[in-house]
């Protein structure tokens, strides 16, 4: 399935569509203030060793501490490696033993910080090329467990023959050979490997002359990231709407994606290029609860902080002579919805999808089938699991960044990110009462009420008696006065 590549760029932002047969799959945001943190490399210091979590916590120069758990330390990583050649289980060295408070030391970040959670981090550095990832740390040469198994050895010796060539006698580290690597010539790996280990020299240096806390690399830019991840053999066009960023991609790709700069397109139309495209309206839809099946049916997707529910409604009324099969088509387009959305809006984490009851067991199989198949275009790692007893789907999709919604959007100031509020009447109840609990306690010459218009308005009619039968139970006389900035859960009583 060919694809185009949308990129909308302005000095403040970067926004990236990916567009399959007419349809947005991926949309990549980047704010120049809130650049992702994945993949930068920072000299940390430890501030706090927790040995009953077996974690600690870096200063990294961020707002909030950040997380190493032992076993992203790099010993930790070693003795995994260890393990599988040696076919005996790892020694387990606690995180107290192998790190102190006030210790310096180089690490990545591999999450970036997430609501209230810090950047979670690793002390093996790893930098990724257009087709390999070096790892400077490690001496492993392996290849993607993506590629198939028959070709993967001669390509691991290949690139072992490369690494040695490109060391001359020093250092060779350790290399994977990425997906998109599969194919690369000699050439293309060489440079690649020029580049990485010059990159790592870079780094070694800074850690040296910079002090703790100190960004040591960062990694590439969206626009940068677009042609090393997203181009491939069926990319047809990557459209960019800015001649700044043309050229300077330009020159990029041309010196590392050559087949990348091929494909590059500078955008021209009076029209934004995300109008002209739709791009727009598809991210507003993106951000809304209901997505609308061609079939009818509609899909209600709400997100948590611990997982992500999807559910799956056929919509209008369906006969019973039909209903089997119209079940059966509503959840075969949810199956391709749900994994476009799940791209779309990048939802990670633990997602439960409560498909429409099927009777028929081959309908199940076919549902589940066409799920995975969606799921598999899919460049995030997903795991998903057959029908529940109650006929729900349950998988997993690695979160690696914040989702469409959390990058754009933040809890309602009102509700607090409930998604409701108090009716009126609950609210009056409330008022009621907290004075009565206030005239226990003080002795004022007159309650004042200020809240919102429509609360006040059901004071002053439904709840009226129940109103002057508090003040005279209290003996003191409540008024009333609306404020129409205050939301409708908001009050004030002041005692006059």
């Amino acid at each position: 399935m060919q694809q185009d590549i949308l990129i909308n760029w302005s000095p403040q932002e970067t926004r990236v569509a990916v567009v399959e047969t007419g349809a947005v799959q991926e949309l990549h945001v980047e704010r120049t203030l809130e650049r992702g943190l994945v993949g930068n490399v920072y000299l940390g210091k430890v501030a706090r060793v927790l040995p009953g979590m077996q974690s600690a916590f870096i200063d990294i120069g961020l707002e909030r501490a950040a997380f190493l758990h032992v076993a992203d330390l790099m010993s930790s990583v070693a003795a995994r490696h260890a393990e599988t050649e040696n076919g005996e289980p790892p020694v387990a060295i606690p995180i107290e033993k192998q790190v102190f408070e006030g210790q310096s030391l180089m690490v990545q970040v591999i999450k970036d910080p997430i609501g209230t959670k810090g950047a979670r981090l690793s002390s093996q550095i790893s930098i990724a090329g257009r087709n390999l990832v070096f790892l400077p740390q490690d001496q492993h040469i392996g290849v993607s467990q993506k590629i198939p198994l028959e070709q993967r050895e001669a390509l691991r010796q290949k690139l072992q023959t490369l690494v040695q060539e490109a060391a001359q006698g020093g250092s060779v580290g350790g290399y994977i050979l990425r997906t998109n690597g599969e194919d690369a010539s000699d050439q293309e790996l060489a440079e690649d490997v020029a580049y990485l280990r010059k990159t790592w020299e870079r780094i070694k240096e800074a850690s040296v002359r910079l002090p703790p806390a100190s960004l040591l690399h960062q990694d590439l830019s969206l626009l940068q990231r677009v042609l090393r991840d997203l181009v491939s053999e069926r990319t047809q066009t990557i459209r960019i709407d800015s001649h700044e960023q043309f050229t300077a991609l330009k020159a990029f790709a041309a010196e590392f994606m050559p087949a990348a700069a091929a494909k590059l397109q500078l955008y021209k139309g009076e029209r934004p290029i995300f109008d002209l495209f739709g791009i727009d309206d598809e991210v507003t839809r993106a951000l809304g609860r209901r997505v609308d099946l061609k079939s009818g049916g509609y899909l209600i997707i709400d997100q948590t902080e611990a997982l992500t529910t999807v559910d799956v409604n056929t919509g209008g009324f369906v006969g019973a002579r039909n209903f089997d099969e119209t079940i059966f088509k509503t959840n075969l387009e949810a199956a391709g919805a749900i994994a476009r959305q799940l791209r779309l809006r990048n939802l990670g984490g633990i997602i439960i999808a409560d498909f429409i009851d099927m009777q028929r067991l081959d309908h199940r199989e076919a549902v589940l089938h066409e799920f995975r198949k969606q799921l598999s275009r899919d460049r995030v790692k997903t795991q998903v699991s057959g029908f529940s007893a109650l006929g729900l789907v349950e998988m997993t999709r690695k979160r690696t960044r914040e989702s469409l919604a959390q990058m754009l959007c933040e809890p309602c100031e009102v509700c607090q990110g409930k998604g409701i509020v108090k009716t009126a009447r609950t609210v009056t109840y409330d008022i009621l009462r907290e004075i009565l609990r206030e005239a226990r306690q003080f002795d004022p010459k007159e309650f004042r009420v200020i809240a919102a218009p429509a609360v006040v308005d059901v004071l002053l009619d439904e709840e009226s008696q129940h109103l002057a039968g508090l003040s005279d139970f209290i003996g003191k006389p409540i008024s009333l006065q609306a404020e129409a900035s205050m939301a409708q859960e908001q009050y004030d009583i002041v005692l006059l």
